[in-house]
């Protein structure tokens, strides 16, 4: 297992030269936010397939909006289901991520704070953190157990030339539950396929394909930091952009441990609508 994760953090963080386009990022976040007004809906879903147990889909929705250039703020709204067992709402989340620094730097810092009203049948894996443990109980059980967390991020990334190198250290605290804290990372490289763009209207043109590669997974807790009973992940990303306004994910994520999952299959849709902010000020002054 050491050898692999080291391979692949070696894959990632040795890749040279690295630019500001949509990232296919499915786990790891960059430093790029909504643009101020502009909101983002985003159905997505994770297909887990676990070695013991049954395999489980766990779809999720994504509201984004750019508060300001500096302040973007997420609402995720979640479920899972599981095969030969049942259907069960696993609680929302919200999200911010901030950006301390105005101007574009070599390294650029964001801080990222999540609020989640969960419980413990969650499984859409947005973060991997803290120590694996096999799930033996259904989902009605675990859904009637909370999981009120507080989750940090640090994000740091780069643009170099057409690259994107990013990379997140990842803090949770369960306040459900007497626990310590928790720790997980992600990290991930992508480039577009193509960065000049075509001279006419092109959706199957290089320059609206985005790829790359991400690892993650947990670090253990305050009772024991580390790789000792964790799961990680390396998954491929890839990202079409549709439309002017619309992209398409999909990654499969690939366990390097005995305790995770052997697959992960990943994939989202997202549409953005520009200048939400100011269509709704305009409506609103209307109506007065």
């Amino acid at each position: 297992m050491k050898n692999g994760l080291a391979f692949a953090l070696c894959l990632l963080w040795t890749a040279s030269g690295l630019s500001a386009q949509e990232s296919p990022y499915v786990v790891t976040y960059d430093h790029h936010l909504e643009e101020p007004g502009n909101l983002e809906i985003e159905a997505s879903g994770t297909l887990g397939a676990p070695r013991s147990g049954s395999f489980y889909f766990a779809p999720y929705i994504e509201v984004e909006y750019g508060v300001t250039a500096r302040w973007t703020g997420e609402l995720y709204l979640e479920g899972q289901a599981t095969a030969g067992d049942s259907g069960v709402f696993t609680g929302w989340r919200l999200e911010n991520r901030f950006r301390p620094l105005k101007r574009e730097h070599w390294i650029n810092p964001i801080l990222y704070f999540e609020y989640e009203g969960l419980n413990e049948a969650t499984r859409i894996g947005k973060e991997i953190v803290g120590n694996a443990h096999p799930r033996r109980e259904s989902n009605a059980v675990l859904s009637k157990v909370p999981a009120h967390e507080i989750e940090t991020k640090l994000i740091l990334s780069s643009d170099i030339h057409d690259w994107n190198l990013a990379g997140n250290f990842i803090v949770e605290k369960n306040l459900s539950a007497a626990e310590g804290f928790e720790f997980g990372y992600a990290a991930g490289v992508s480039r577009p396929l193509g960065t000049l763009a075509s001279g006419g209207a092109c959706r199957w043109c290089r320059e609206n394909f985005s790829a790359g590669v991400e690892v993650y997974g947990g670090l253990g807790g305050t009772n024991g930091f580390g790789f000792s009973q964790t799961a990680h992940y390396l998954a491929p990303v890839v990202a079409w952009q549709v439309s002017s306004n619309s992209t398409l994910k999909f990654s499969p994520g690939f366990g390097l441990t005995q305790l995770s999952n052997p697959v992960l299959l990943r994939f989202g849709y997202s549409y953005e609508i520009r200048g939400f902010g100011t269509q709704v000020a305009q409506w609103l002054g209307g109506k007065h």
